[in-house]
């Protein structure tokens, strides 16, 4: 049984796939996963050579298709768009600088074979340049973080954005030259020709079980940015922040069509959660979501205690992988690997954004107004919540 698999699958789809008959099967995912304008997600037809290229480079390769239903007056905006998840490469207890190199040789594989199949929007996962460090709370591992302008990882993406064309999001450990050397948790967008558009810094931060960030890094002072490219809107909700539904909601209110969430989660803690969450952000904010989660266990050298009792310990536990994408009207596809290293392609017809908001009316129909004036309340000391008692009691 492959380590970290499921049960000795690479996703739940492959297991249902094994024992549920094809005819319950087609049912059960239509319960699971949607429907796409009526129909099940559909797959890509991937060049054989892309497919080659991942068999030789041992990595994941899956593909979804989402659909539009067709207008009179508007052609279909479809945009491919990538998901890289990937595990460390060397041991934690190599030198730095070729950990880090070792990382972008492999991701740099994955970001060639993305360009190849025509993507034109990848995002990688969470602080991908390293190892997910931060909740051991020693401060060694700060010597990953680097500029988000003149970054070695960054101008790495670079030179894959101008190779292929390809706008790239790129989440890294930030140093904040300009601030005294602060360190931010940071997704770079860099446009098609290699600019870089901007930056969004993560807006919550755990303080969950191993996940105490706070020790290297506090909540975000970017807003909710939307990055206007060259194809599509697209905005960043870093990892926690799936957690957050008005999180999700600011980002659309600034018109997000797509939203990515690179993430580092680990199965104790959150699995359950994973399928849920970016499916329920597409619909209630009708854009599409893509999570992108770190795979693989990394060990540290030395023990490490967090607040929930457990005995000391040197990994966080499996990171579960498991990438995948949302669509606005409920869909979703396939996951990637929950224990290799993948590469997600999926097209998307940006206006099912639109279509979605014209039939179910939810920001039509929301009332803004009045949870504006709610908020403006509770943030208030003297706030008393609205509770009517039963006088029986």
């Amino acid at each position: 049984m492959a380590e970290g698999s499921l049960a000795g699958f690479a996703s739940l789809e492959e297991l249902l796939e094994e024992y549920v008959p094809a005819d319950k099967l087609q049912q059960a995912k239509r319960v699971i996963y949607g429907l796409n304008v009526g129909e099940p997600v559909g797959e890509l037809q991937l060049d054989a050579g892309v497919q080659e290229r991942a068999k030789v480079m041992d990595f994941d390769l899956r593909s979804a298709l989402f659909r539009a239903a067709p207008e009179q007056m508007r052609p279909p905006r479809v945009v491919r768009i990538g998901l890289i998840q990937n595990k460390i490469v060397l041991p934690t207890t190599a030198p730095f600088a070729a950990q880090a190199k070792a990382i972008r040789d492999r991701v740099g594989q994955m970001l060639d074979t993305a360009g190849q199949a025509g993507v034109k929007v990848v995002c990688l996962q969470e602080a991908w340049h390293m190892p997910f460090a931060f909740c051991t709370r020693e401060k060694v591992w700060c010597e990953f973080a680097e500029s988000a302008e003149t970054g070695e990882s960054v101008a790495f993406c670079q030179a894959a954005a101008r190779r292929w064309s390809m706008v790239v999001v790129c989440p890294i450990l930030e140093r904040d030259c300009a601030h005294n050397d602060t360190v931010w948790n940071t997704a770079v967008v860099i446009g098609h020709n290699g600019n870089i558009i901007g930056k969004h810094r993560k807006n919550h931060i755990p303080r969950v079980g191993d996940f105490n960030e706070s020790t290297y890094y506090m909540e975000g002072n970017t807003g909710h940015p939307v990055f206007e490219t060259a194809f599509g809107k697209i905005a960043v909700n870093i990892c926690y922040g799936r957690h957050h539904p008005m999180n999700w909601q600011a980002f659309g209110m600034n018109g997000a069509e797509l939203v990515f969430n690179p993430a580092a989660t680990v199965g104790d803690l959150s699995e359950p959660l994973w399928p849920v969450e970016a499916r329920n952000a597409a619909i209630a904010n009708s854009y599409f979501v893509a999570g992108i989660n770190r795979v693989g266990t990394e060990s540290f050298p030395r023990e490490f205690t967090s607040g929930d009792g457990k005995p000391a310990h040197k990994d966080f536990g499996h990171f579960y992988g498991s990438s995948y994408v949302a669509a606005p009207d409920g869909s979703r596809g396939p996951s990637l690997a929950r224990h290799r290293d993948g590469l997600m392609v999926a097209d998307l017809d940006l206006n099912l954004c639109r279509q979605t908001k014209d039939k179910w009316g939810f920001q039509m129909t929301a009332r803004y107004d009045m949870y504006a004036d709610f908020f403006a309340k509770f943030v208030k000391p003297d706030f008393k919540p609205q509770v009517i008692r039963d006088p029986a009691l």
